[in-house]
């Protein structure tokens, strides 16, 4: 009885649902498929991301974001049940944009940059198959996912900078006279530098992993989630100063006896975790409980069963999963060309085993060849193809050049690596005293080098040093990557190379730049020449 009047009435769920809900399924797990394979097929990218989970402290929290990001999707599962797969071949357009955008970064050697395309062409793949409205219900799981990129060497300069700053500002605000240079200082009690360790960029990665996540789970309102995000970015990094300046202070107050070794990294990462805890303490009074989705998003609508019939869903069923089968395959095809083609460029511009020998030959005799250096120090280079060493002499004026010549770029082996260094490490007697940008004449025209001075307990260099690039001077290493992807996208290689110069210094660093200019221009014609002869090589 009951039930024959709930059909009379029109109580029923539509069938279309059910078929709307198995094409999402269908979907879903043809978007997951997708993934896979996009993963797979860049799969040098994805290994180079894992490897550096797995050799680097600061980025092992790349382990979890994958997981992270399946649990948050799993949590909507009933909210996701209620939309429909339907697949936005426009997007696919932005694929493509996002493949080429790869290929100029695994041009250029630029990893961390191909690694974001590749986790954002998972975001792009998804939306192109599932359509705009299950991209937005999974836009945060989706964005997560780029906190698997490791990313953050860049912030380690200005980190270790405002660490210092803090630092010596709060040292001399308690009192304590210090003599700083560059991210060394010293105090009565001893001697303190910032390396990269203490740059607090494991504390300011982990904060923002933590927080963002937080904020999405605590909160419903955007401003504070964005508020509390930032909070997550800028406490670790006050907390840092204040933690390097506690360490020092304890060395100091205890005679150089505690925190001055191992001990104050796991001083700092009690005092990190106490902060934190403080800080999602403080957020948890503004959270905000109430449920993601009202519960009528997840009750399924119903229908009058007057419009449509058994039939027409089915053949709406039917002719949406062709759609979403055709996208698929065209996401496929469009992502997968990029490695293909990468690959083909690479094989096109190596230049094989062939050596290459820089020779510098100038007819003016100015500058003499000696077989003595200015010092000890030397710059640190990486799988470089060939090194031009020499120290030239001119009316008692003395300068090094160093040339670091590449060719068949590829990871580990490349111009502009972080590996690649000016002092070695805190082991070095050498240590950086500043660094700025400086406008020189290379021949004829103005160009910025970069300007950094060197110390050691017996001498002090004016180094001076700029990129080559196919023919192109510049400093800027973005933009000498940039060149190098279109040199090698044009055909042209990769060969490129970094001069160095350098000379001693006493208290001013004029009198030693004038002596480089007049190196540069008389030395410049014969530099330049002989890089081209090893291009043509």
């Amino acid at each position: 009885m009951h039930m024959n009047a709930g059909v009379r009435q029109g109580i029923v769920p539509d069938p279309s649902l059910t078929l709307e809900h198995e094409g999402s399924r269908a979907g879903a797990l043809l978007a997951l498929g997708v993934i896979v394979a996009i993963l797979a097929a860049y799969h040098e990218t994805t290994w180079s991301m894992i490897s550096t989970w797995a050799r680097s402290d600061t980025f092992a929290h790349g382990f979890l974001i994958f997981p992270f990001s399946g649990y948050l999707i799993w949590g909507q599962r009933r909210h996701l049940a209620t939309l429909s797969a339907r697949p936005n071949p426009k997007v696919l357009f932005v694929l493509a944009i996002l493949g080429f955008s790869w290929l100029l970064g695994t041009l250029a050697s630029v990893q961390v940059f191909a690694q974001f395309m590749v986790i954002a062409m998972i975001s792009a793949a998804v939306w192109a198959i599932l359509g705009n409205r299950m991209a937005w219900a999974l836009a945060f799981p989706l964005a997560y996912l780029l906190l698997a990129v490791p990313f953050g060497d860049a912030f380690i300069p200005p980190l270790i900078n405002f660490t210092a700053d803090f630092t010596v500002t709060a040292l001399q605000l308690t009192g304590i006279p210090v003599y700083r240079e560059g991210s060394f200082f010293t105090i009565p009690s001893g001697n303190w530098s910032v390396v990269e360790a203490c740059s607090g960029l494991r504390y300011l990665i982990a904060s923002f992993t933590l927080g963002t996540l937080y904020a999405y789970l605590t909160y419903r309102s955007l401003t504070r989630r964005l508020i509390f995000i930032a909070l997550s970015l800028i406490v670790p990094i006050l907390a840092n100063g204040i933690r390097a300046y506690l360490i020092v202070m304890t060395g100091h107050l205890s005679d150089m006896q505690l925190a001055v070794g191992i001990d104050h990294l796991i001083y700092g990462w009690i005092f990190f975790g106490f902060v934190m805890l403080v800080l999602f303490w403080i957020g948890s009074f503004w959270r905000e409980d109430e449920n993601r989705f009202d519960g009528a998003r997840f009750t399924a609508p119903v229908s009058t069963g007057n419009n449509r019939g058994p039939e027409s869903d089915s053949m709406q069923g039917d002719s949406a999963s062709i759609r979403t089968i055709f996208t698929a395959v065209a996401v496929l095809a469009i992502a997968i060309i990029w490695p293909i083609y990468a690959e083909l460029l690479e094989r096109k511009s190596s230049y094989g085993t062939e050596e290459v020998e820089i020779h510098i030959f100038d007819t003016s005799g100015k500058w003499q060849e000696s077989p003595e250096f200015l010092s000890d120090w030397k710059p640190i280079y990486m799988g470089s193809t060939a090194q031009f060493l020499r120290n030239y002499r001119s009316n008692g004026q003395s300068v090094d050049l160093y040339i670091s010549y590449y060719r068949d770029q590829k990871q580990g082996a490349e111009l502009i690596n972080s590996e690649n260094l000016l002092v070695p490490g805190k082991e070095s007697k050498w240590h950086e005293a500043g660094e700025d940008m400086r406008s020189i004449f290379l021949g004829s025209q103005e160009e910025v080098v970069k300007q950094n001075r060197l110390r050691s307990s017996s001498a002090a260099l004016l180094v001076w040093r700029w990129y080559w690039i196919g023919g192109e001077e510049t400093a800027n290493p973005y933009w000498a990557k940039l060149m190098l992807a279109r040199n090698k996208l044009l055909g042209r290689g990769d060969d490129a190379a970094e001069l160095i110069v350098a000379t001693r210094y006493e208290d001013s660093v004029d009198e030693a730049a004038s002596v480089l200019q007049d190196f540069i221009t008389d030395k410049m014609p014969a530099i330049t020449g002989a890089l081209r002869n090893a291009a043509d090589r």
